[in-house]
């Protein structure tokens, strides 16, 4: 393992050196230690050795620790961050930076052993772990609800200690790659709290957050930088990207194609984090499923075409339930089922539309589909009059 230490204090620089040279039990052998006073000559060094672990002085004159931390990890995202120092007070800040560890000055070897024994139990960024697969190939999923897909194609549910962890990890996703400040995520999820305690909130679900990502084994990193936090996604793909990024490539939906959009239609199990019940998710939500609500539209027009009837008339259901305020599943299904003389059916669902669009929506169907149905049930009775006279 590859080390570094960065102190403008020589005597406590020695220090370390030897504290580290002389650890038992810990195993991560061979060590390789670099000691430096000059941050710059620190990030020189960093540039051609690619260190595992860096142990880093906080209050420095060219750069403080924190500054430096930055300027390293942007380098070596995976890289082990231990900050060092005298003062207490700097223990929120390194923890936002995600620090493997803080260690106070003057440091007990004891002390050093416990963060150098987490540094040998946490697996390398991106690495295999006993709960998830390398970053290679993994899927986030939050169509429908949050869980992931490992390299192999399993499903795996998270496990949370809190309920606020998986919200907050959620809404991160929803802004992924974008800074959401502090204040934002505050008031968001502890509305109630006093600034001191929901920022004790925010922090312990951050951390949740963190170690719930490094188990699964996702190239996912949780940055903070300009007062707020942002994810950011390495080599893991998203489902709900990926199912927009198949639905804007593919042809228009015809006979020869359609088993290519029934496949993309099945990616899609719900919607956006449709059974955690948020509130900030609804537009995300409704944007989605009308996204969806446009595709199955397309599909059952072909399959109806086809005279797969059985199909169509699930797909229009379908849509009646995910958005029974739109006029075009009622429709498309009332003229299939007027094509397949189910007139029982036909009556059944204009009564329905009628009364939920009433009930529910405080309108009524458009005057189109009305004058389309007043028509059908004058052609039953013209129907009916002609049986009737022969």
């Amino acid at each position: 393992m590859k080390i570094i230490l960065v102190d403008d204090e020589y005597l406590a620089l020695k220090k370390m050196e030897r504290l580290l040279q002389s650890l038992e039990g810990v195993n991560l052998e061979p060590l390789t230690v670099r000691a430096f006073q000059s941050p710059l000559q620190a990030l020189d060094a960093a540039a051609e050795d690619s260190p595992d672990l860096a142990f880093l002085d906080i209050d420095m004159p060219e750069m403080t620790g924190f500054e430096l931390a930055d300027r390293l990890l942007a380098m070596y995202p995976g890289l082990e961050v231990v900050f060092v120092t005298a003062y207490q007070e700097f223990a929120i800040k390194a923890f936002e930076i995600n620090a493997l560890d803080y260690l106070l000055k003057p440091i007990h070897p004891d002390r050093l052993a416990v963060t150098m024994k987490r540094v040998a139990s946490s697996p390398p960024a991106g690495a295999p772990t006993e709960e998830g697969r390398s970053a290679n190939h993994m899927m986030l999923c939050c169509l429908k609800n949050l869980h992931f897909r490992s390299a192999d194609g399993k499903l795996h549910s998270f496990s949370w200690r809190t309920l606020k962890a998986p919200e907050l990890f959620a809404y991160l996703i929803y802004y992924r790659n974008k800074t959401v400040s502090k204040q934002t995520l505050i008031d968001l999820l502890w509305p109630d709290f006093n600034l001191k305690r929901a920022t004790t909130q925010l922090h312990t679900a951050i951390y949740q957050i963190r170690k719930t990502i490094k188990t699964s084994g996702m190239d996912l990193h949780i940055k903070f930088q300009d007062e707020g936090y942002r994810l950011e996604f390495g080599n893991v793909t998203l489902d709900i990207e990926e199912w927009e990024k198949d639905l804007r490539s593919a042809p228009p939906v015809a006979p020869e194609n359609l088993p290519e959009h029934i496949a993309i239609m099945d990616k899609y199990p719900g919607d956006f984090l449709d059974e955690h019940g948020y509130g900030w998710a609804e537009p995300e939500q409704e944007r989605t499923r009308l996204l969806w609500f446009e595709h199955a539209k397309r599909i059952a027009e072909c399959c109806a075409g086809l005279e797969q009837h059985a199909e169509a008339i699930g797909l229009y259901q379908e849509m009646i339930r995910k958005m029974p305020y739109r006029e075009e599943g009622y429709e498309g299904l009332m003229k299939l089922y007027a094509f397949l003389n189910q007139r029982v059916g036909v009556r059944r669902l204009y009564q329905q539309m009628t009364s939920v669009f009433l009930e529910d929506y405080d309108m009524a169907p458009s005057k189109e589909i009305s004058a389309w149905f007043e028509e059908w049930e004058k052609e039953r009775v013209h129907e009916k009059e002609e049986a009737d006279v022969q």
